[in-house]
C-alpha cells in the first residue's frame, strides 16, 4: 500500500507512465479519499488517499524480467518528471528506480541469471 495524495498525479504516474491499470477504486462519498487497487502484469500495488492508512515515502520491491526493455519504454514516453537511470548492483542484478510524485520509491530488479 502506498500514499498518495492527488488522483489525478497518480493516475499520470502509475497509468499513463509505468503502464499499470486501474482495477478497481472506492470512496466512501464523493468528496472523501479514494482507495484504489493498480496492476500491471503480476504487480498488484494499492495506493490510498487516507492519511491514516500509510505514511508516505514507501519503498517496493520489485521482482521482474526485461527490465532493460521497459526502462527504454518509459524513456520514450519522454515523462518530463522522472527519467530513472538504469544500473547493475554488486549482487550482479539489474536495477531501476522510480520515485512517484509522493515520495514513495519503487525499486524493480531483474535478478541475474544462475550461471552453470
Amino acid at each position: 500500500m502506498l500514499r498518495i495524495f492527488d488522483k489525478k498525479k497518480a493516475e499520470e504516474f502509475y497509468i499513463d507512465w509505468l503502464g499499470f491499470n486501474l482495477e478497481w477504486e472506492h470512496r466512501f462519498e464523493e468528496k472523501l479519499p479514494v482507495y484504489m487497487e493498480i496492476t500491471k502484469a503480476c504487480i498488484k500495488l494499492h495506493l490510498t488517499e487516507h492519511h491514516g492508512d500509510c505514511s508516505p515515502g514507501g519503498k517496493v520491491y520489485i521482482v521482474c524480467a526485461g527490465l532493460a526493455d521497459y526502462h527504454e519504454q518509459l524513456l520514450s514516453k519522454n515523462y518530463s518528471c522522472n527519467r530513472p537511470g538504469l544500473g547493475k548492483a554488486s549482487w550482479g542484478s539489474l536495477e531501476m528506480t522510480v520515485i512517484d510524485p509522493f515520495g514513495n520509491q519503487l525499486l524493480f530488479t531483474e535478478r541475474k541469471e544462475e550461471e552453470d
